[in-house]
């Protein structure tokens, strides 16, 4: 309570709810007879006390003023900074002058200030000045510092997480596994900064705005995963999400100038369109490519790592649907989010439409091509002979860099295929080491057993792969055909030379340097090899299956890079020794079953093979080992793996010579992974693709079915394994199949004691 008595008789309060109150001590003067008829009122005596004129003045001013000091000092505390506070205190000397003037005391004549200010023992009306501004002062510092500090630790965050909202729309993924849930977490951010870099050419926000980030991303994490703290439960960092995560690159122009142009063409060629189909293996494999090419330095995390870097910066600026879009979003950050019933409906609908209307157009272009391709064929059966078969070899497309060598040209640089140059042997003959008139070295396979029958589909089938080019693939230069009347008829083809041998030489072979073969190099082999694989069945057009992938076709470059070789020739088998036949007596441990069996042939049928390979690598041991109780029966090594993992010992096959080892967790995730892609049975396999995304990225593997008893196994095999098959309803763990194998494994005993590489 304020209280202020006035000296013309009029006694003032104002409390804090604002309520005026006045009381009249003595009878006030009547008002003049001007204002009674100014105003319009009749000269009788109110019922209830009225201030004069005068006094009525002084109260409006007294209002007014409060009203302009309050209305200042709520400026001030709403957002003035400290640094006007010469300016406010400029403005209320404007605003006392012109209330002095506009109001004044009728008795005494003096400006209503004035009076106000003696009435509180002030005769200085000046001296009001400086204890208003001391008033306000405070409020305007209070607030400016408020604010400097709100400015300094939260800033607003420039990331645009409603998109995942607006992408989820009203599903929700359901999952205990915080694991699961922590992958989510981290490719709805990429997907979030992939939008960011789109709108600002940065692939990371600023760093002040990190915490505030957080927040809006917990926020968002709460609506999807109730009481589920980001960065406690998956261990992020408050900087994690604001600082370049790959080698400092912060922007896209960064990005641009550290990856050549020619590098990102196979980028923008797999990647510049729908990725909801089979379109998105070719996207991923070459994203994957550029990573391990341009990619590979130090990087801050794994919010947003090296490997994701390729994959934001194509979801902004490759992609034409953008980040947002349903299919780019699964793709690229595995984000499948379903759409809403009703929009599967109305798409469900569409497509059934379009797929009638497609048939039928198809049905009629097959029913003409059907009718030309028998006219063309009977019309080429009446002409074709070998000579004109022979002729028409000379032709090759332009579309390719592929040249046709003659015999003599062979010869030459085989050195009339002198048994010094033999660099191997196969099932389907022999490679010699060549040297062009050019000085350059090839390698050069020669085909047994050939017929001038087969030479055209030869030369379509060597046209095809010499168009699939590949860092993990062995480049194809050239082929000859010849029939001579002392070799007879002649196929051979014409390679880049890989000079530091196979993976078969490497751990079993002649060079014997397994001990040498750390656990960096053996990763690198393993990513090289399935790249290569992966671009074969989704990257070549069409696609290839390789048919008999194996160690002795794995060849390794002086930097221990692995490039595939063989790939679409096992069709061309020495003739009268069918190419399963081949497999089964020389490399039978690496065909899958379902091709072994019945011959269907599947991209998955490699992945079976690769598995196998895979396990080779790891664990130094060929796909057929030991003896199984003695009875001189081969054991599959998928199956002694497969009787590892069941066991709980993963690590037991890792190979004891292996001189420098790597994560535990990691070497445990490849060899789950192997026994995953060599399951004997199809539908349980991943894709190639899939393979590769869970050994180069943070994808889990998933779990592995039961394997039912092994092809190989015999009656009383097949009664051993019954008994070892526990109880129903227990829940031991024993292996299905038991092998006895000769050599010793401490496996993680002996990883303690050896240097572990992070």
């Amino acid at each position: 309570m304020s209280h202020i008595e006035f000296s013309d008789r009029l006694h003032f309060s104002a409390n804090t709810n604002d309520n005026i109150n006045y009381t009249k001590s003595l009878t006030p003067p009547s008002p003049p007879a001007e204002d009674a008829s100014a105003s319009g009122l009749q000269s009788t005596t109110p019922t209830k006390p009225y201030p004069p004129a005068s006094t009525r003045i002084q109260l409006q001013g007294v209002v007014a003023f409060c009203a302009i000091f309050q209305a200042a000092g709520s400026s001030l505390q709403q957002g003035f900074p400290a640094d006007l506070g010469t300016l406010i205190y400029a403005l209320l000397q404007i605003v006392i002058t012109a209330l002095n003037a506009l109001f004044v005391d009728t008795a005494g004549r003096k400006p209503l200030l004035l009076v106000t200010v003696e009435s509180m023992g002030i005769h200085h009306q000046h001296l009001l000045l400086p204890f208003l501004f001391l008033a306000v002062l405070p409020l305007s510092t209070s607030y400016h510092h408020q604010r400097t500090l709100l400015q300094s630790s939260n800033v607003s965050c420039p990331l645009n997480f409603d998109l995942l909202r607006r992408l989820a729309g009203s599903r929700r993924p359901t999952t205990d596994d915080p694991a699961t849930a922590c992958r989510y977490a981290q490719q709805g951010l990429r997907l979030v900064e992939a939008d960011y870099l789109l709108r600002t050419n940065s692939f990371v926000p600023p760093l002040n705005s990190a915490e505030s980030c957080w927040a809006s991303y917990q926020i968002l994490a709460n609506d999807f995963f109730p009481n589920f703290d980001l960065r406690q439960t998956c261990r992020f960092q408050t900087n994690w999400i604001a600082v370049p995560g790959c080698m400092n690159i912060s922007t896209r122009r960064e990005f641009e100038s550290h990856v050549s142009r020619s590098s990102l063409n196979p980028v923008i060629s797999a990647c510049n369109q729908s990725l909801s189909g089979s379109s998105c293996s070719a996207c991923t494999v070459a994203l994957s490519t550029l990573q391990a090419s341009y990619l590979n330095g130090d990087f801050v995390g794994n919010l947003t790592d090296c490997r994701a870097y390729p994959f934001i910066y194509a979801a902004a600026f490759v992609n034409p649907f953008g980040p947002t879009d349903r299919g780019t979003a699964a793709c690229l950050f595995s984000l499948d989010i379903a759409l809403s019933k009703s929009k599967k409906k109305n798409k469900t609908l569409i497509i059934v439409i379009v797929v009638v209307i497609v048939a039928i157009i198809l049905f009629g272009i097959a029913i003409g091509f059907l009718f030309y391709r028998n006219r063309k064929l009977k019309r080429n059966r009446r002409t074709r002979n070998d000579s004109n078969t022979v002729s028409a070899l000379d032709s090759i497309t332009g579309s390719t860099t592929l040249t046709r060598y003659t015999i003599e040209d062979i010869k030459e640089a085989t050195r009339n295929f002198s048994r010094d140059n033999i660099i191997g042997r196969g099932g389907y003959g022999n490679v010699y080491k060549g040297v062009l008139p050019d000085d350059t070295e090839v390698a050069l396979k020669r085909f047994k057993n050939c017929s001038a029958a087969g030479d055209a589909s030869f030369t379509h089938e060597v046209e095809v792969i010499a168009s699939v080019r590949h860092v993990n693939l062995v480049g194809l230069r050239g082929y000859c055909t010849a029939t001579t009347s002392y070799e007879g008829h002649q196929r051979i083809i014409v390679c880049d030379l890989v000079k530091n041998g196979s993976l078969h030489d490497h751990l079993f072979g002649e060079y014997s340097s397994r001990a040498n073969l750390s656990w960096p190099i053996r990763r690198k082999i393993a990513l090289g090899t399935a790249r290569g694989l992966a671009y074969l069945h989704y990257g070549a057009q069409p696609a290839i299956i390789h048919r008999d992938i194996k160690a002795s076709n794995i060849l390794l470059d002086e930097n221990f890079e692995a490039k595939v070789a063989d790939f679409g020739l096992a069709k061309f088998a020495p003739e009268g020794a069918t190419h399963l036949s081949t497999r089964v007596a020389g490399t039978m441990g690496y065909v899958a079953p379902e091709y072994a069996l019945y011959g269907q042939l599947t991209e998955r049928s490699d992945v079976y093979s690769f598995g196998v390979v895979l396990l080779e690598l790891l664990s130094g041991k060929k796909a057929l080992i030991g003896v199984g109780d003695g009875d001189g029966q081969p054991v599959l090594l998928a199956d002694w793996a497969w009787s590892m993992v069941r066991k709980g010992t993963p690590l037991e096959v890792i190979d004891d010579s292996m001189p420098e080892c790597g994560s535990p967790e990691i070497m445990e995730k490849y060899v789950l992974a192997a026994v995953l892609a060599s399951h004997p049975q199809l539908y349980a396999r991943p894709t190639m693709d899939q393979v590769l995304k869970m050994l180069d990225t943070d994808l889990p593997v998933p779990s592995i079915p039961e394997r039912p008893i092994p092809l190989i196994a015999g009656i009383e095999d097949i009664e051993k394994s019954m008994d070892n098959f526990p109880p129903r309803g227990s829940s031991t763990k024993e292996p299905v199949f038991r092998v006895a194998d000769s050599t010793p494994h401490t496996g993680l005993q002996n990883l303690r004691s050896k240097k572990v590489l992070n």
